[in-house]
């Protein structure tokens, strides 16, 4: 068996290409960022989970953050069973 030895930088783009497209991968989930006051962001979560119930569609918050000035950037996912 012949052992092929690669570049440190040929492995970071073959890592790097696996990584761009997992991310790219069309998996199921949909998913929305918003980027809100913290007021407003409340009100646009509840609207999602009144809309897509966690039941049916496995709504989550997969992701947030606080921001300056009081701003929450979050991403919201969901299956889009009934679409």
């Amino acid at each position: 068996m012949q052992m092929f030895r690669k570049s440190p930088g040929e492995i970071a783009r073959s890592l790097g290409a696996r990584a761009k497209s997992a991310r790219n991968a069309d998996n199921g989930w949909r998913r929305e960022t918003f980027t809100l006051p913290r007021q407003d962001a409340r009100a646009k979560a509840r609207e999602w989970f009144e809309r897509f119930p966690k039941a049916a569609y496995m709504t989550e918050i997969e992701f947030w953050r606080e921001l300056d000035d009081d701003r929450i950037e979050f991403t919201i996912r969901r299956l889009p069973s009934a679409d």
